[in-house]
């Protein structure tokens, strides 16, 4: 393994499921990058909307504004500004098993997404990550949280376990897939300088000065075939995945991280491995 492991990107996501960006430094909260996932789509059931049956939500984009408003943009449709809701009423929404209660959004901000993805969806935001969604206990501490993300602050990657994934992509059946970029994985942290899979064997790891705990490999679906450009769907990563990448009912890339201490991360921060 290369002595001299660094964060090579950080991608922050300020609604689930929809294009972020890539600052050069980000404050790492306890449930995750500052503004990370803290809005979210819900169906008239309060189920979250993600890319799963909505592949057009790759095209959208937020951006992220002071005091945790977006601005929204997508092909055809006019951009808009959604500021912060007051916490005056809450509705429950559901993120896979969790139920978590949170704010509505202005009702431009729910006619805009239901007129881009036709169909009706709300926009909501999560007040207070301090306390709303507990962590999955097994894998958590007393009092630790996360976002709408889907189970875990963070979510690390790795370029050489990617190169390693496209050289197997390469030598399948849907060799013309790839090789597939680092969006389709939706990471927040991307590191260079590692061993291809390395990652797997970490317990414990600062990057620069902040220290997480690794939680578990990330399980894919398939959002991961979706292309973040043109929101059409191949067959590829999950096809080499479930050859190569298997472990119990699972076809896993990344791993998923708990933050232990505070403090920001930079690209170009080292990355320790601790234990």
């Amino acid at each position: 393994m290369s002595q001299n492991p660094v964060l090579s990107s950080i991608h922050v996501y300020p609604l689930k499921a929809v294009r972020g960006h890539a600052p050069r430094e980000a404050v790492v909260e306890p449930w995750g990058l500052a503004g990370d996932r803290r809005w979210v789509l819900v169906d008239a059931t309060g189920k979250i909307v993600t890319q799963r049956p909505h592949p057009r939500m790759a095209l959208a984009a937020a951006e992220l504004l002071p005091g945790g408003a977006v601005r929204l943009s997508a092909p055809g449709a006019r951009p808009l500004t959604v500021e912060v809701p007051r916490p005056d009423r809450t509705a429950t929404v559901q993120v896979w098993g969790d139920k978590v209660e949170a704010v509505p959004a202005a009702d431009a901000a729910h006619a805009w997404w239901s007129a881009y993805l036709e169909s009706e969806v709300r926009m909501m935001h999560l007040d207070d990550p301090a306390r709303r969604r507990p962590i999955d206990p097994e894998y958590a501490r007393p009092g630790e949280t996360v976002s709408f993300a889907d189970g875990y602050p963070l979510l690390l990657t790795t370029l050489s376990s990617l190169d390693a994934l496209n050289s197997l992509i390469a030598q399948g059946d849907h060799a013309d897939e790839g090789p597939l970029p680092m969006n389709r994985f939706r990471p927040n942290v991307v590191v260079s300088g590692t061993a291809p899979w390395a990652e797997d064997d970490w317990s414990r790891i600062t990057i620069g000065e902040v220290t997480f705990r690794i939680t578990k490999k990330c399980g894919r679906c398939v959002v991961t075939t979706t292309d973040q450009e043109t929101a059409e769907r191949g067959k590829e990563p999950l096809r080499t995945l479930a050859h190569h990448r298997r472990f119990g009912d699972q076809l896993c890339f990344g791993t998923n991280l708990v933050p232990e201490t505070p403090g920001s991360v930079r690209t170009g921060d080292p990355l320790t491995i601790v234990e």
